[in-house]
């Protein structure tokens, strides 16, 4: 794995968490505030901010799948991830695994070490 590979997963995984996260911290937040209270001003924002961390998952998620050549079933995996709430701390988590196995085999290769 090159270097712009590893960066762009690297900031897949970084941004998976705040936007799995987002559903039910701002969302659910927001509209229990809303239902409650007279504060409807706040969802405008939270939902904006919660549709700006997806699209930017998708964005950075379409980007790691043309550098690492992942088939689709991968990708399709960590879209759908990312449509439950919580279900982007799972991806994150795969996420952390596929960046250390990445640094593994890049440390392998510089080193000339051949897999099995």
């Amino acid at each position: 794995m090159d270097i712009k590979t590893a960066t762009a997963l690297h900031r897949l995984r970084l941004v998976s968490l705040p936007e799995a996260l987002s559903f039910p911290a701002l969302l659910i937040f927001g509209s229990l505030l809303s239902r409650i209270s007279d504060i409807d001003f706040l969802m405008m924002p939270l939902g904006l901010l919660h549709g700006a961390l997806f699209v930017t998952y998708l964005v950075l998620l379409a980007d790691v799948w043309n550098r690492t050549k992942w088939p689709l079933k991968k990708v399709a995996v960590y879209f759908l991830l990312a449509l439950p709430p919580f279900g982007g701390l799972w991806a994150h988590r795969m996420l952390g695994r596929e960046e250390e196995a990445g640094v593994i085999a890049a440390r392998a290769r510089r080193e000339g070490v051949v897999n099995p």
